[in-house]
């Protein structure tokens, strides 16, 4: 039974081989046989593309021959792509350009659109018409053209017979002139000599002059300047003359209180006099105002009446020289019914940090009842005028040419302006006073810049008042009895204008 077995499993062994051998022999067959099918339909597809495009080119160029024979237009892009020559048929080509040449009989106005053979023989002979127009019309112009040339001969020909006979006339003339310019020029000759001898005498009678008038011009220089020195001299004594210089005092002292303290004087509100104006004080024996000296200062304290006002003594006067009733009164920053006006030039430091403080400045004459009419900044721009109004001209120190930090043809200018605004504030009689002058006075206006505060005060600047019937009177004798020099202010004196 094994045997037996083992003789079916080689029979279906050798079955499966044969079919196997079969099945590779058959799909072998049928592969070569598509792989040829497949090369022939490529080729049949070529071919097919080959005729489409044939076919293709010749509807392009029956087109064309269409278009030529005016069944349709070309565009100028057809027009121009013919004329490069593009078709890949000879003979076509040739037909293109004989067309385009044909075609450019035409005029350049006439579109592509209607340019063909159809069109061709009519525009020739339209063409042909139009010249022939114009051939007829060229010979009538000629024709008038020649009838005008002869008539312009005849009228040149008689002209030249007129220009013969006036040119004879003309030669008869200049023969006749000639004669009178020979005389002419013989005596202009003469009288050049004659002129010669006349502008040789006026010139040396002009030289005399020229010398005669040089001596006189140097006389009246001189006379000039002599002249002009005289009335410097006479402006600056006019000046002198003129410009404030607090020669008159504003009044008087009427009555001392007990104590010497407190007075009155006979300004009030009748000459706009306000609390707080601070005048200095001389010897009512005092003749000559702008030497005296200043014995005291005074503060108006309450305004009393139309021409009475109390004042306290703000810097005390010497033992030997008190304030009595009758001595004068006057203050360089107040004038009866109007302001006192200053003017500002320059850079001005008053504290001495290297920084200007014209705006702090400004604030105290303000503060002081004072006006700023007149400035000039350390930049060189102007703020309003001066005038004879002006009792004050203010100026800072000069700039520092050598400081390399600042612009030196700034400080320069600046020194120039200066020195100029000096001048016009001379011829006006403004007093110039430096700014430190200014702050001195500007301490004797308000008491409280002299009177220290903060770390700085001191008690013999608040001195106790003893209250009897309501007036205030001494506690004790005046002080100014007991410790004359440490009860006196050393700051608030008037300078001499």
């Amino acid at each position: 039974m094994a045997a037996r077995d083992d003789s079916v499993i080689r029979g279906a062994l050798i079955t499966c081989l044969i079919l196997l051998v079969l099945s590779i022999a058959m799909n072998i067959f049928l592969y070569l046989m598509s792989d040829k099918a497949n090369a022939k339909a490529l080729a049949d597809g070529n071919r097919l593309k080959t005729v489409q495009d044939e076919a293709r080119t010749n509807a392009g160029h029956l087109d064309g021959l269409k278009k030529m024979l005016g069944s349709g237009s070309f565009s100028e892009e057809e027009l121009k792509a013919m004329a490069d020559g593009t078709s890949s048929d000879p003979e076509i080509q040739a037909i293109e350009q004989k067309f385009l040449r044909d075609m450019s009989m035409f005029d350049t106005t006439i579109e592509a659109a209607d340019r063909n053979y159809p069109a061709l023989p009519e525009y020739l002979v339209n063409a042909l018409r139009s010249r022939n127009e114009q051939y007829a019309i060229s010979e009538q112009q000629v024709t008038t053209i020649r009838t005008d040339a002869e008539a312009d001969v005849k009228n040149a020909r008689e002209a030249q017979k007129i220009a013969e006979d006036n040119t004879k006339q003309a030669n008869e003339r200049v023969e006749t002139l000639s004669q009178k310019f020979d005389e002419d020029r013989t005596r202009m000759n003469q009288e050049k000599e004659q002129t010669r001898d006349e502008l040789r005498k006026a010139s040396k009678d002009l030289l005399a002059q020229r010398e005669k008038a040089l001596r006189e011009t140097t006389k009246l220089k001189s006379e000039k300047q002599q002249l002009e020195n005289t009335v410097q001299v006479q402006k600056n004594a006019l000046n002198e003359v003129t410009k404030p210089q607090f020669e008159v005092a504003q009044g008087e002292v009427r009555y001392v209180i007990p104590g010497g303290q407190l007075v009155t004087i006979n300004l009030g509100s009748a000459d706009a006099l306000r609390p707080n104006v601070t005048f200095g004080v001389i010897d009512r024996d005092e003749i000559r105002l702008r030497d005296a000296k200043v014995k005291a200062n005074l503060q108006i304290t309450r305004i009393q009446g139309p021409h009475q006002a109390l004042a306290r003594v703000i810097s005390a006067p010497e033992i030997r020289s008190p304030i009595i009733p009758g001595d004068k009164v006057y203050s360089p920053f107040w004038a009866p019914g109007r302001t006192v006006k200053i003017g500002l030039a320059g850079s001005i430091d008053v504290d001495g940090d290297g920084r200007p403080d014209n705006e702090q400045m400004k604030g105290q004459i303000m503060a002081a009842g004072a006006e700023v009419v007149y400035e000039l900044s350390a930049e060189g721009q102007k703020t309003g005028k001066l005038d004879a109004s002006v009792r004050f001209l203010v100026v800072g120190e000069d700039p520092d040419l050598g400081n390399g930090e600042v612009d030196a043809d700034a400080q320069a200018k600046l020194v120039e302006l200066l020195g100029l605004v000096k001048a016009e504030a001379g011829e006006f009689g403004i007093t110039i006073i430096p700014a430190w002058k200014l702050e001195a006075y500007l301490k004797t206006i308000d008491d409280t810049l002299t009177t220290p505060l903060g770390s700085g005060i001191r008690s013999e600047d608040f001195l106790p008042d003893s209250q009897v019937n309501s007036r205030r009177l001494p506690s004790d004798i005046a002080d100014m009895y007991k410790t004359q020099e440490g009860t006196r202010e050393r700051n608030t004196g008037f300078m001499a204008p």
